[in-house]
This record gives C-alpha cells, structure tokens and sequence, in this order.
C-alpha cells in the first residue's frame, strides 16, 4: 500500500533559484518519479523567511503538521523550512504533536545551496526527508530533522555550520538514523534511540517569550522591562552549569513572585538535572525561583515554556519542566 506524505513548503534557500522562488510543486519536481518513496500532496505555506519566522507561523506549521497525521490520514509530513531557525520549529512541532506522534512521523528540511546552485542539496534532502516520513520505522520518534542523509531529533538538533551541506548535528548525542537512498522501497536505518517523549501540551501556548542572553554586570532591569512590555515569560541564557550573574536574582525573585516563569538554560552543554541538583554554589538562581531547562539549548527551552504556559503559570511551567 503507497504511504501519503504532506509537504509543507514555507520557500527559503531549498526553493531559491535566480529570480524566483520554486513553489511545492515545482521543489516536488526536481525528484524523479522513481525516487519518491511516497505519494505526496503539497500545500504551499505564507512564511517569512527562516532568519525572521514568527512564533505564529512557527505555531500554524506544528499544528498543521500535527492535524495532517492526526486527522487529515496522512502518514507522514516533511516541511521545508529555512535552515536558520528549524530546530526551533522541529522542537516546537515536536513538543505539540501529541498522539500524532505514535503514528507518523514529522520531518523538517532544508538546504545550505539555493536550488539553481551547483550541487544545490536541496533536492536530495527533500528527496530523503519524503523516504524519512513514509518509513513507519519514524513512528514514535515525533519531529525530526533531515538534512545530508542523516536524521537529527528535534530535542539534540542544533545548527552547527551555516555555509555547508552537513550543517546540523545532535551533538553530544548520536544522530537518530539515516536514510539509505531516496528510492521507492528504501528508507531510514536507525542508528539510536529517540529521546523520551514530551509531556503531551495543555492549553494554547504563549508566543510572547524573552529570551535574554546574560553577561557580567548585566542590569535586573531587563527582566522588568520585557515583562512590562508584554513578555508572559522569560528564558536566560547562562553560563557553565546554568549559572546568572547575581546581579539578576533579585528581579528573578519579583517575576516569580508575579508568576512569570523564569527558566535558566545555558550557553553550554549541560546535564538534564534540575536546578536545585546542581552541585553547591552553581544553579543559585533556582534558590530564587528560576525553573531549570534541564539540557534544552536557550531558543528550544524558550520553545518549550511557550508549551508549558498554555496550562498555566509558575507552577505549571515548573512541572512541564520537571516532567521534559
């Protein structure tokens, strides 16, 4: 039986060639017939480019993706997405899948060469990513990325070189697979296992999240000034074991005290432990409320406190946190 797989095109590099930008179709096209793995739909998605993607788009493409598997009968989704952003929204599709995530898989890819380049990447990677999602051996694994043949996960994908065709890993993990050619009747050989799956969401999540970088002497008022200006939530990225500049618990404490969670991540990698498990003298800001993002980098734990406010404050962010 042929599997049904939904493309999501959002454009960007992979649809990028001198003078215009390829529709889904015409992207679909640069595969030959004998290499599809699947028979594929198309919808071309209204996006801003990768460098500038909105929460709310990013939002629309997770649900979509989600509702193609969950309702629509598909067995599989790939999006094609601009390369500076997707493991933010491969996280953020992942943490909202839900029970579509047991039953097919969601994929994102992109490329590193437009697609009138020499060499462009772009249609193998599509190519791969539609074997990727038409593979039941994805069931399970919820969003992932595929790019140069390998299967990053959502949680450990991150951007590693912007100017070549390797250009994601899931460093310090392993990649979760590969995928063995673009051929009908071939697909992914798994080469790990997934990571946990996340809490299933609750609620609608919160698009307006700060995300502030720390460093030395920065200024409590910060934290104020983005709350003031809307925030309903702030990640800070910090150093080492997930440590903030003094300098910021006081403001830390005030925001928890309204009830706008403050989730610590760190510039690094880092243990998934909680704040308060951190060796004595590292992690203080958990003294003052901060909720730990675990071993999430800072843009996917800020992806991930738009998920956990969707049922409620504080309290509830803390628990989703406990809980990744």
């Amino acid at each position: 039986m042929t599997r049904r797989v939904l493309l999501l095109a959002t454009k960007d590099t992979i649809a990028h060639r001198h003078g215009s930008i390829a529709t889904g179709a015409e992207l679909l096209a640069t595969i030959p017939a004998d290499r599809l793995a699947a028979d594929v739909a198309v919808e071309d998605v209204l996006a801003e480019p990768g460098w500038d993607m909105s929460p709310g788009t990013m939002l629309a493409l997770a649900r979509r993706a989600r509702a193609a598997i969950a309702e629509d009968g598909f067995d599989g989704v790939v999006l094609t997405h601009g390369i500076d952003t997707l493991e933010e929204t491969a996280y953020l599709a992942d943490l909202l899948a839900g029970p579509a995530a047991a039953r097919g898989a969601i994929v994102l890819t992109g490329a590193t060469r437009s697609l009138d380049e020499l060499s462009s990447d772009g249609p193998r990677n599509l190519a791969a990513a539609i074997a990727a999602a038409a593979d039941p051996a994805l069931a399970g694994a919820g969003a992932v990325a595929c790019l140069n043949d390998e299967l990053h996960a959502a949680r450990w994908v991150t951007l590693a070189d912007a100017a070549g065709v390797a250009a994601f890993s899931s460093a310090p993990h392993p990649p979760l697979g590969r995928v063995t050619g673009g051929k009908a009747g071939e697909g992914v050989e798994l080469l790990a296992a997934p990571p946990p799956r996340p809490p299933d969401p609750h609620g609608d999540p919160e698009t307006d999240i700060a995300l502030i970088k720390t460093y030395p002497g920065i200024d409590g008022a910060l934290l104020t000034a983005v709350v003031d200006a809307g925030a309903r939530g702030v990640v800070l990225e910090g150093t080492g074991l997930c440590n903030v500049p003094a300098s910021l618990l006081a403001a830390i404490s005030d925001l928890t005290e309204w009830d706008i969670p403050v989730v610590v991540a760190s510039r690094c990698r880092t243990r998934p432990v909680a704040l308060d498990a951190l060796p004595l003298g590292t992690g203080m800001a958990g003294q003052v409320g901060a909720i730990g993002a675990r071993d999430l980098a800072p843009a996917k734990a800020r992806a991930a406190l738009m998920v956990a406010l969707g049922g409620g404050g504080v309290a509830a962010a803390r628990d989703y946190f406990d809980r990744l």
